[in-house]
């Protein structure tokens, strides 16, 4: 089935044509009839697969169908999303759907000015898509007005749930004045916050879960390498001399660290941006820019930015410290590999992050493949990485410690 067979606006298929999207994928086969249907929605499946357009088009679609002009007369939708990078992407999602239709949308967040945005809303809107933080304080100084919504999606639920905000959906819920849809979007939820996720939906919701079996796209070869602690910035500067070309997202676990790595990576002549919790959201979004349009090839980044990526060109993903979080290891590989175009994801792994590797490996229900160094590739690149001409795959592949797609999994590493 293709988009121009769906019931949708024709607004809507032309925005659908002009993007190059022609057939929806699963989730978005399976998720829009039942929204446009008006059932509850918790919807579970792996990042790159087209989520938010799974929810965006029959929300746009129903929004505008029901107005007669482009002015707005109060939010019919409201859209939580736990970070600001993922609301901002949420928002572009939206917008580009939403061209030339009756439907204006606008992304709130903070760390920016609040005059502007109110004065955006007065103006008036019809999907509002917002962190919770910035939307609360605009509730409260009764900015934002809930009785016209009857559409409520958080994306990335699971993270929603876990971060403590299920008491602010359900005072979200109570000011719903009419009869309202739920719409729950995650690539990761365990028993726990599926239950609390179905205590806000009706009884007959819909529960939509695409490939629950593999946790991580099959459009992503993801690999561990034995690296200590110490080493690490060695492997990294390797590899990204070993792929000059490359859009590359490193993965750390602090702030701290953030800005550790880049600087190392400057003293080497590799040119990085990052972006972590510290920064402004001007330097944020500065960044983020410098890394989609190809100025700065190399983005370092934390945690706060696994879930709000959405760059499709992105072809490579490192590890360089491990997730403390599990299903962490589940949004960081799947910023590469999205759509229908291939990624590469690399761990490095230090002798006390073993434990970390292997409640991922539990997590996730399968050993992940080894890329074995010998002691002389390992020393070439630790103790003279300026001297270690050879690409960091070719040095590694003769060895027997090389697993990847031969049936055999290790743990063994050596130095």
């Amino acid at each position: 089935m293709q988009f121009d067979q769906y019931h949708i606006s024709d607004d809507i298929k032309k925005n659908l044509s002009k993007l190059g999207f022609k057939r929806p994928t699963d989730i978005q086969f399976k998720a829009i009839p039942s929204i446009l249907n008006g059932e509850d929605v918790l919807a579970i499946a792996q990042t790159g697969t087209g989520k938010t357009a799974a929810f965006a088009i029959p929300v746009i679609d129903k929004i505008h169908r029901f107005k007669s002009s482009k002015r707005s007369y109060g939010i019919k939708c409201i859209v939580l999303a736990p970070t600001r990078e993922l609301a901002l992407q949420i928002g572009e999602v939206f917008k580009s759907l939403a061209r030339h239709t009756r439907v204006e949308v606008f992304s709130l967040h903070g760390g920016v000015e609040q005059d502007r945005q109110i004065a955006k809303i007065q103006d008036g809107i019809d999907v509002l898509i917002a962190t919770p933080g910035r939307m609360f304080d605009l509730i409260s100084q009764k900015v934002i007005k809930l009785a016209g919504v009857s559409t409520l999606v958080l994306d990335e639920a699971d993270h929603m749930l876990d971060l403590g905000f299920i008491e602010d959906i359900r005072y979200i819920k109570k000011m719903l004045v009419y009869r309202h849809q739920t719409l729950f979007f995650s690539a990761t939820i365990n028993d726990e916050i599926k239950k609390l996720a179905y205590s806000q939906v009706k009884s007959a919701a819909i529960r939509i879960q695409v490939s629950p079996k593999d946790r991580i796209s099959k459009n992503v070869s993801h690999f561990v390498m034995f690296v200590e602690m110490d080493d690490k910035r060695f492997f990294l500067e390797r590899f990204l001399k070993d792929h000059p070309d490359g859009k590359v997202i490193v993965f750390v676990r602090t702030r701290v660290r953030a800005e550790r790595v880049c600087k190392a990576m400057g003293r080497v002549g590799l040119d990085s941006v990052s972006i972590h919790g510290d920064k402004d959201q001007l330097e944020r979004n500065e960044a983020m820019q410098a890394f989609r349009s190809g100025e700065q090839r190399v983005l370092i980044a934390t945690d706060i930015s696994a879930r709000g990526i959405d760059v499709p060109d992105v072809e490579y993903v490192i590890n360089y410290d491990l997730p403390e979080k599990v299903e962490n290891y589940v949004h960081r590989v799947g910023r590469t590999g999205r759509g229908e175009k291939l990624g590469e994801a690399i761990s490095f792994c230090s002798s006390e992050e073993q434990p970390l590797l292997e409640a991922i490996q539990a997590f996730i229900s399968k050993p992940v493949d080894v890329i074995g160094v010998s002691r002389e590739g390992y020393a070439a690149i630790a103790t003279a990485p300026d001297q270690a001409a050879e690409d960091l795959k070719a040095m590694v592949a003769e060895h027997d410690d090389w697993l990847s797609g031969k049936g055999k999994k290790s743990k063994k590493r050596k130095k």
